[in-house]
């Protein structure tokens, strides 16, 4: 008899799971923590003082400053859409999580320019001048600014992380309507607890009998 050669048997590839449950908890956790922190820092420091100076007065000066909403109301604005839009992320799914998620984005980005570009404005100290000296010619003197433009674009910058983050991993995330439909597929799995212990109907109690109909069952049966 010849030898017969053995021949190796393809060992079946394990699956690789398309989405890992560990890595979305964890990017759902961290994009929480980056659009709650990022819109807390901008709310904060948009209100503290981003610009100060002088105006001449007669033959002295007087001291003037302006935060951040006085410069630009946008950081605060769309610090108020993110947060609103990361809590609609997980209220919506599908195409609807992704432009969600991508406002989410965008309102980081923007908030981001818009302290960037405040960071060097002076129109609110100018216009604060206009009306000190009663002149509508006149502007600020001795201009400085603060490092609160910075901090809140910062701010601004977690923001757009977050969304980031959602954009790329928010298919993985759970969504709140979700958590209503578990209910309806425990029942449509089999009969509930409490219906698996229906009360037992007296046939010679008529209240019994009336609460049997009531629920919709036949009072006759089993007797």
């Amino acid at each position: 008899m010849g030898g017969v050669s053995a021949v190796p048997v393809p060992q079946p590839r394990a699956a690789v799971p398309a989405d890992n449950p560990a890595s979305g908890r964890r990017s759902l956790a961290i994009a929480l923590l980056l659009g709650a922190v990022g819109a807390a820092v901008v709310l904060i420091a948009s209100g503290q003082i981003w610009a100060k100076g002088t105006a001449a007065v007669g033959g002295g000066s007087v001291p003037l400053d302006a935060n951040g909403r006085d410069i630009t109301g946008v950081p605060a604005a769309l610090a108020v859409v993110g947060l609103a839009a990361l809590v609609a992320v997980f209220a919506v799914r599908r195409a609807g999580r992704l432009l969600v998620s991508a406002l989410l984005a965008l309102s980081g980005a923007g908030a981001a320019a818009a302290a960037y570009t405040g960071a060097s404005d002076s129109t609110a100290l100018d216009e604060k001048a206009a009306r000190t000296t009663g002149d509508a010619a006149a502007t600020v003197e001795a201009l400085t600014h603060t490092a609160w433009p910075y901090v809140t674009a910062v701010g601004s910058v977690l923001i757009l992380a977050a969304g980031l983050l959602a954009v790329g991993y928010g298919r993985r995330w759970p969504a709140m309507s979700r958590r209503y439909e578990r209910p309806g597929a425990g029942v449509a799995a089999g009969p509930s607890r409490a219906a698996r212990r229906a009360p037992v109907v007296d046939p010679d109690r008529p209240e019994d009998l009336w609460k049997a109909l009531d629920r919709g069952e036949d009072p006759t049966r089993g007797s």
